[in-house]
């Protein structure tokens, strides 16, 4: 009996344990499109956040490890919070998505819960658009810069 109620205990923790960290995970913008086709396709559009990517590509060979890893946690999704890792891994949360802004939305996406999602503001935008990086790159913040 002891045996059986170990192996009961064991997998409820394993189902929960990975539960809450699909709740967590990022699953990307495609994700989005079926219940926010409006918004996605605005973004996939006229957002050149939607293409951030391309950007890191060009770039890649001429930076070294740490200017890259500085360019993927503005250029990515989710970079060094358990979202792109890499283009072979990730490929996609390789461009700038809808999480970068609204968060993680693999619990969103399973249970529909407006609740589940962030809601961006200003403070949300300087995580990538900081002053310096307006001064080097001239981007400033648009809250909804083509997304909604």
């Amino acid at each position: 009996m002891t045996v059986f109620r170990n192996v009961v205990l064991s997998t409820f923790f394993l189902v929960f344990s990975c539960a809450y960290a699909d709740a967590a995970r990022y699953v990307g913008t495609a994700a989005c499109k079926d219940c926010h086709e409006g918004e996605y396709e605005r973004f996939v559009k006229h957002s050149k956040k939607a293409g951030s990517w391309h950007s890191v590509e060009r770039m890649a060979s001429k930076l070294t490890a740490e200017e890259l890893a500085g360019c993927y946690a503005c250029h990515t999704t989710g970079y060094g919070k358990g979202g792109f890792v890499n283009h072979e891994a990730t490929p996609h949360l390789a461009d700038v998505g809808c999480e970068s802004c609204h968060g993680p939305g693999g619990d969103h996406v399973a249970n529909g819960d407006a609740a589940s999602i962030g809601k961006p503001d200003m403070k949300t935008c300087e995580g990538c658009h900081d002053a310096s990086r307006v001064r080097s790159f001239g981007y400033k913040p648009l809250l909804h810069s083509g997304a909604h």
